[in-house]
């Protein structure tokens, strides 16, 4: 289907509406969605970047995902974008924690890696890979 990602990343926080923040603020992210239940916290919620998108929800909701999640450790998600060093002074600008400066790698790219607040590594490049 044309326009719809074929893979989204789920990853589940502590504390889902920081997140959302962070990564709609410190990343440059699009919330396309949230939905929350009758205590406040995100059920679910849907942030896109370019053509691809990530879901991600409270940690605590009893859901089946939120207990196989339980025992999960951080994820590692790559996200392709033009402009890595403005991408990256923008995280800086968040005070985003950033584990690799921006970096020529040999086989072409322009990365830089950085921490979201609940230990999740998110790596930003220009390697597109191609499907």
């Amino acid at each position: 289907m044309a326009g719809v990602p074929s893979i989204c990343p789920a990853l589940v926080y502590t504390d889902a509406k920081a997140a959302i923040q962070q990564l709609t603020e410190a990343f440059g992210f699009t919330q396309v969605a949230a939905y929350e239940g009758e205590d406040g916290s995100v059920v679910h919620a849907e942030l896109s970047y370019g053509n691809g998108m990530v879901m991600l929800g409270s940690k605590g909701t009893g859901s089946v995902f939120d207990k196989s999640m339980a025992t999960a450790g951080p994820a590692g998600i790559y996200v392709v974008v033009g402009d890595v060093d403005a991408h990256h002074r923008r995280a800086v600008e968040h005070g985003v924690e950033i584990l690799m400066e921006p970096t020529d790698q040999d086989y072409g790219s322009r990365d830089y890696m950085a921490r979201d607040a609940e230990g999740n590594v998110w790596s930003f490049g220009t390697y597109a890979p191609q499907v």
